[in-house]
């Protein structure tokens, strides 16, 4: 009810609730570190994969 009247008001007074605003750029934030991991798994992938055999490999010998 506290929230509903405070909204208000901050309407009255020309000022607009900025909780939409911050939602869009938390998923934009979300969206580009998604986006920084996928790549780096993309670009690392095959070297990882290398480093893993190879050391499996050796600790069968």
């Amino acid at each position: 009810m506290a929230t509903a009247i405070a909204e208000h008001l901050a309407l009255l007074l020309g000022r607009r609730s900025e909780r939409g605003q911050a939602m869009v750029e938390y998923a934009l934030i979300l969206v580009l570190v998604v986006t920084v991991v996928l790549v780096i798994l993309i670009v690392m992938g095959n070297t990882v994969k290398n480093m893993y055999c190879n050391i499996a490999g050796s600790l069968n010998h």
